[in-house]
């Protein structure tokens, strides 16, 4: 059985003094493809030259609506440098290139509130960003489901994307599956307080399901309150089997098969 964690960060400081330990241990537990994603510009970088490193592990890099600069020329440059990050590695690259999206990007009004017009503007240039380089999104979505979905549904996304770490909510949920997108779901899912995480989460066809740690953060249980690695996308699959009725080895492989066909992974 393989496991595929969409969604981490090995850029994040809480990883700086096991790092390197933890990424050769991921492996063997079956999770042989990973994505480590950028939020802006450094830990973008810091991404792409740690997945040098390593042939299981790919990026998607871009400015997160919690890391925008706080003016439009100052968000246009940040986007002109995601921009020619992504042109380099690709030029460079013969075969696949490390990069396989833009993310994560979009809105979060929980933790930022007096800026949602710069967020907007932000999410709108790199989804314009994305279809330019032919690359799907990664979307970060916190309390801002109404905008979030506007914004989709007015500059659409050509190779659509993901909803990381997916909101339990049915509206989001909802619109983003008719508008062509994946659902991935996180530690929440398997949390004893997400009271709806099985209705949610059924309302995903397999086909249009990811699973993610968004290490090091919300670990799942039964290692809730710990430093979050990939090795545990395997409670997150076996929550989502065990709402679905499958095997944990039917939702492994059918969360392999889509993400590396949302990324184009060869």
């Amino acid at each position: 059985m393989e496991l595929f964690d969409s969604h981490a960060h090995y850029n994040d400081e809480k990883f700086n003094e096991n790092r390197e330990d933890i990424i050769k241990q991921i492996y063997g537990f079956g999770v042989t493809k990973f994505i480590n994603s950028g939020y802006d510009l450094n830990s973008s970088r810091q991404a792409l030259e740690l997945a040098k490193k390593y042939n299981y592990m790919y990026i998607t890099c871009g400015i997160s609506p919690n890391d925008i600069a706080n003016t439009e020329e100052k968000i246009l440059n940040q986007i002109s440098e995601i921009e020619k990050l992504v042109v380099e590695e690709v030029e460079a690259i013969k075969e696949q290139s490390k990069i396989v999206g833009i993310g994560e990007i979009g809105l979060d009004y929980h933790w930022n509130t007096e800026n949602k017009e710069l967020q907007k503007f932000a999410f709108i240039k790199q989804i314009e960003l994305a279809n330019k380089l032919k690359l799907p999104i990664v979307i970060h979505t916190r309390e801002a489901v109404n905008d979030t979905i506007d914004i989709i549904k007015k500059h659409t996304p050509n190779k659509k994307g993901v909803f990381h770490c997916c909101p339990f909510n049915r509206e989001l949920v909802k619109q983003g599956l008719n508008l062509g997108f994946y659902i991935s779901f996180a530690g929440p899912t398997t949390f004893k307080n997400s009271k709806n995480a099985e209705e949610i989460v059924n309302m995903v066809p397999l086909e249009k399901l990811l699973i993610e740690t968004d290490s090091p953060y919300l670990a799942p249980e039964p290692k809730r309150g710990t430093i979050n690695d990939s090795r545990n996308v395997k409670y997150i699959a076996e929550k989502i089997a065990e709402f679905k009725g499958l095997t944990i080895e039917e939702v492994a492989k059918a969360t392999y098969d889509n993400a590396k066909r949302i990324f184009e992974i060869k």
